[in-house]
């Protein structure tokens, strides 16, 4: 650069700093202008309140928010002037003057608030009840009651005061004499209470009033000002000096221009990053449930292409842990990472936001944690984390691999945050619905369950009087006929059927009493192991059986008996299709689902998925009859019922699975889809009722005889029952030591309002703890009821061994299930690799 351009512009720079420097304003300014709007808004803001209290006082206010409002931000005025007003010790005193009588306001506020809350109710009351007709005898003597105290609303002297106590004196003697004192006895209460509150309400704003507010503010105006005055003549004193230090502040500009480059670089990553979370967030409002995972993998790509990191990954542990990742290509996770991202975190030590930053590992001191780094080829590494409060760690991290972490700026680690919640909502979200979805289908299994049992066990006892009848009848006939009498084997006849139907009818009552099994995880081998031995036995002789070996991982959360069900009424029609001379093949697949996937009748969602097929060689289906195969009573055989595949579908559906059927011709393909669960296969018979393993359970009822008996049966499922007839017992035994507790149960306690109430204190007591909720009618319960009280499930009450037994298993899952041995068991099937 030539010498006279640079010469010009250190000139032109030297004249500017010289004209700043003449020119400088007070340094202080802003900040007693600060003040003195601080000032002035504490003022409006006290006028304020003194008008909403006389306003209030008047009846026109309808709430007193407007007053703890202004109360909250005069307190706010007050840390705001400390702020800018202290200044020194005066000043300070002042302040304090300042902050004592907004004190002696908020306390005088809420004495009015609550007299005179009081006072507008009494003087509804009272004018409601002095316009109710009574005895001709009573009504002079009512009307000039209200009279007074209608003056004594306006006028609350001694006099008025002694005039409304004569006149409430008189009423009352009257009533007495006349036999009307229930008729006047609420209105002679709220007049006395009248009596006392319109005095009291007058005398705290007679106080209000009696503050010296207006001379504490214009002491500290006075104070101010003459600080400011002070300040403005030292200004001008450092004027001089500023043009001096003003050229050592042109090296400082270059420097600061350098700076405000980085800093600006910074920002405009920041604001790119911000423009991604904010992508991030919509869509993870937008899109469905089942789509989640897909959508934080995504999130964490879009993250990785934005803060110029190599991986990102986020890690939940808990009860259910999660783990998605996402890395540029040939840059994998070594063994064990990012699982141990939680953990390392900690031991670095998070800041207070719970963010680990370590820009060059090279820099970190030597010890494990940097050899950790090394060895997992980390050169850079931001990590933000959180930990509940019921110990679950959740970690979202990003690795730059051999080289520094391009994250540098306070900004943009802040941001990991919001990045994280964005993740921890969406999940939270999930979680929420699935177990909204949950309760709303046990809800309504509960309502089903409870109405069919109600119909069922009133039919069965109309038929079993019937039955009696009949039974009765044959065994009178029978006895009068001889052992050779001809009608003798149809009257045998007539009674083995009417067993028969007795015993049908003890089945529907058995059915009316309690729920079926729930569902548990069940392995494909189990459930077609015990349906094919009953095939075996029930197919015709020209019908070929072939079980094609179902893989291991084949597991399906559901109710063995109905998908035993399916199996067998899949089979059966099968056989009829080939009018009993053919080959049934059963086949079981897994199968992984990417994007939905659209059946004959049904949706898949991207996922994984137990595939059962059962192939028949018959005659095989037409389109039309394809459309209308699952209806109810549709059939295409004179002796069909169409209630076997209808029956399929149903269960199916409720298993939250669906249908494919493929027939071209000759011989059908019926398909049944299933969530498959990524856990070990379970044993193939497990027990109807699960037991306990000595998990403490605490119950609360009101009826001390039937909580007696639940306890035993508690007891007798392997748990330790701690049971309570009160409420406020269990919730205080709860609060004391809720680690004491595995599963709650809430009987009834009088009303189903009551329970709700009980079990909702026990959630905030306890949120980790699963609550069961034990209750004779579900008519009045709500969904949202359930979700707000942190109810796990529903039961019937009074308790049915095998309901509550199923009902614990569950809560057991949803904390963590124990693995059960599997038992041996073997069928009458033969089966193809």
């Amino acid at each position: 650069m030539k010498v006279t351009p640079a010469a010009a512009i250190v000139s032109l720079l030297v004249l500017l700093l010289t004209w700043l420097s003449l020119r400088a304003i007070n340094p202080e300014a802003e900040l007693f202008d600060l003040a003195f709007a601080a000032l002035d808004r504490f003022a409006m803001l006290e006028s304020a309140l003194y008008r909403d209290v006389f306003t209030a006082r008047a009846g026109t206010l309808r709430n007193y928010d407007p007053l703890v409002r202004e109360i909250n931000e005069l307190h706010e005025s007050l840390s705001r002037l400390r702020e800018t007003a202290a200044i020194d010790s005066e000043t300070t005193a002042a302040l304090d003057q300042l902050v004592a009588s907004v004190d002696q306001q908020e306390k005088l506020v809420e004495r009015f608030k609550s007299d005179n809350a009081l006072l507008h109710n009494s003087l509804a009351v009272f004018g409601r009840f002095s316009v109710r007709p009574v005895s001709s005898d009573l009504g002079p003597t009512i009307s000039a009651a209200a009279a007074a105290m209608l003056h004594f609303t306006l006028d609350t002297s001694s006099a008025a005061a002694r005039d409304v106590q004569d006149r409430l004196d008189e009423l009352g003697n009257r009533a007495r004499s006349s036999g009307d004192s229930e008729s006047v006895e609420a209105l002679l209460a709220h007049g006395r209470l009248l009596h006392d509150l319109l005095p009291a309400v007058d005398n705290t704003l007679t106080a209000m009033r009696a503050l010296q507010r207006n001379r504490d503010q214009d002491s500290l105006r006075a104070m101010i000002l003459m600080r400011q005055g002070i300040s403005r003549t030292t200004a001008r004193q450092y004027r001089r000096l500023l043009y001096g230090t003003s050229l050592l502040l042109v090296g400082f500009l270059v420097y600061l221009g350098l700076r405000l480059r980085t800093r600006a670089n910074a920002l405009q990553r920041r604001a790119a990053f911000e423009h991604v979370l904010a992508g991030i967030s919509m869509r993870f409002i937008n899109a469905p449930s089942q789509n989640i995972d897909a959508e934080i993998v995504r999130a964490l790509a879009d993250m990785v292409n934005c803060i110029g990191s190599d991986r990102a990954y986020f890690v939940l542990s808990g009860p259910t842990p999660r783990l998605h990742v996402w890395c540029r290509a040939g840059m994998s996770f070594s063994p064990g990472w990012p699982e141990a991202a939680p953990v390392l975190a900690a031991q670095l030590g998070p800041s207070a936001d719970g963010i680990v930053h370590v820009p060059r590992v090279s820099r970190m001191p030597p010890g494990e944690n940097k050899d950790a780094c090394v060895a997992l080829g980390i050169g850079g590494w931001a990590c933000v984390t959180n930990v509940d409060k019921d110990g679950t760690r959740v970690a979202l991290g990003f690795d730059a691999m051999g080289r520094p972490c391009r994250i540098t700026a306070s900004g943009e680690l802040s941001l990991l945050r919001m990045a994280l919640d964005a993740i921890v909502y969406a999940v939270e979200r999930h979680t929420m619905e699935k177990e909204r979805s949950r309760l709303e289908t046990r809800l309504q299994q509960a309502q089903r369950m409870e109405t069919v049992g109600t119909l069922t066990s009133g039919i069965a006892h109309n038929f079993n009087n019937i039955l009696g009848g009949i039974l009765g009848h044959s065994e009178v006939i029978e006895e009068h006929l001889g052992p050779d009498a001809r009608p003798l084997r149809n009257l045998d006849a007539i009674r083995r059927g009417a067993e028969r139907a007795r015993d049908l009818v003890d089945q529907i009552l058995t059915f009316g009493r309690h729920r079926d099994a729930r569902r548990r995880p069940l392995s494909a081998r189990a459930v077609i192991t015990e349906a094919a031995s009953l095939l075996n036995v029930s197919l015709p002789p020209g019908i070929d059986l072939v079980i094609h070996e179902p893989p291991v991982t084949a597991v399906v959360s559901g109710e063995l008996a109905q998908l035993q069900q399916v199996i067998l009424n899949l089979c059966n029609n099968a056989a009829q299709a080939m009018e009993n001379s053919g080959r049934i093949e059963v086949e079981t697949e897994v199968h992984e689902v990417a994007d939905g996937h659209l059946l004959t009748h049904g949706e898949l969602q991207a996922g994984r998925y137990v595939r059962i097929a059962v192939r028949d060689t018959g005659r095989g289906v037409d389109k039309l009859t394809l459309a209308r195969l699952f209806e109810p009573f549709f059939t295409t055989r004179p002796t069909g019922n169409g209630l076997g595949l209808a029956t399929v579908h149903e269960i199916v559906r409720d298993h939250t699975g669906a249908m494919n059927v493929e027939s071209t011709g000759e011989g059908s393909r019926f398909e049944v889809w299933l969530p498959c669960l990524a856990t070990a296969t379970p044993g193939l018979d497990a027990p109807v009722r699960p037991l306990g393993f000595g998990e403490t359970v605490l119950i609360a009822a009101s009826d001390s005889a039937r909580l007696l008996r639940d306890e035993e049966i508690l007891a007798a499922l392997g748990y330790e029952p701690v049971g309570f007839t009160a409420a406020d017992a269990a919730l205080a035994a709860c609060r004391a030591a809720p680690e004491r507790f595995d599963v709650l149960i809430v009987g009834h306690l009088g009303s189903t309002k009551s329970s709700l109430e009980l079990a909702a204190a026990l959630h905030e007591a306890a949120p980790h703890l699963p609550i069961v909720l034990a209750t004779k009618s579900t008519d009045e319960i709500k969904i949202n009821s359930l979700m707000l009280s942190g109810i796990a499930d529903v039961v019937h009450w009074p308790l049915v061994t095998a309901e509550i037994a199923a009902a614990l298993n569950r809560c057991s899952q949803l904390t963590g299930p124990e693995a059960k041995p599997p038992p041996n068991s073997s069928h009458g099937a033969y089966w193809l690799a």
